[in-house]
């Protein structure tokens, strides 16, 4: 038996790394899912691999930054059983240099995708748990919202607001039964971070190194490692936390 049998849940960014990590995780415990990504071909690739191995999983592509798109996918959700959990994992790294080299244009890009898109899903998400007993949510911040990193202002600033609007939803909407937390890994052995070490920082042998260096625990983290503190959270295993910035990070943000 699952910690999410019975269970609805919606997964944004699901195509790939941590999002799709989760999708496999709340698979195995029993979750029924609605699967959502840019990214059409693998995204209906992890369905099918799903439904493949006896789960209940479908793929409806969203662009999180257009209303329409996350109204109408929430919608789907509650037609298709009602919405119980949502992670909300789509998210953009940008380009990386320092605040007075950014572009207006990357900066607002970032925040629309990383912000205003889980801002949009978490206030869509809300409503339809409002009329289906209350849920649990989780919005994917990182350490980056928690401390600041050089090099990636745009990104900073967003997962910061992410965690503000996490603790600001779980403070609104807590006696309603919905439960809103935030997570918040380091370093984590993605696509996103492997573009950042082999494009965005110009395939530097040192850049890994010295990332690496910063984590106690000696290592980056696996998706799934990141995946079963999600699920953790969005099961009723996590009755009583919600406003939570929850560090998955090896120790990154210890010291």
């Amino acid at each position: 038996m699952g910690i999410l049998d019975g269970k609805s849940v919606l997964i944004t960014g699901a195509a790939s790394g941590i999002g799709r990590a989760t999708a496999l995780e709340a698979h195995a415990e029993g979750a029924a899912l609605l699967l959502s990504d840019v990214d059409a071909d693998q995204g209906e690739a992890l369905a099918a691999e799903i439904a493949g191995a006896g789960g209940t999983a479908t793929f409806r592509p969203c662009d999180v930054t257009d209303e329409g798109q996350v109204e109408a996918l929430v919608s789907r959700a509650r037609e298709d059983g009602g919405l119980d959990g949502a992670l909300n994992c789509a998210g953009i790294l940008g380009t990386v240099g320092l605040t007075g080299d950014t572009s207006f244009d990357d900066w607002r890009r970032i925040l629309d995708v990383d912000l205003n898109g889980v801002f949009l899903c978490t206030k869509h998400e809300v409503r339809a748990m409002l009329g289906n007993g209350g849920g649990s949510i989780v919005n994917m911040a990182s350490a980056a919202g928690l401390i600041g990193w050089a090099g990636a202002p745009g990104y900073v600033a967003a997962k910061h607001g992410v965690v503000g609007l996490t603790k600001a939803a779980a403070v609104e909407y807590a006696a309603e039964g919905i439960r809103v937390n935030a997570m918040c890994p380091s370093y984590t052995e993605t696509p996103m971070v492997s573009d950042l070490f082999d494009n965005l920082l110009g395939g530097d042998p040192e850049a890994p190194k010295a990332a690496l260096a910063n984590h106690p625990i000696g290592r980056f983290a696996r998706p799934q490692e990141i995946a079963a503190a999600c699920v953790w959270l969005l099961s009723d295993k996590a009755s009583f936390v919600t406003g939570t910035a929850m560090s998955v990070d090896g120790g990154y943000t210890a010291p």
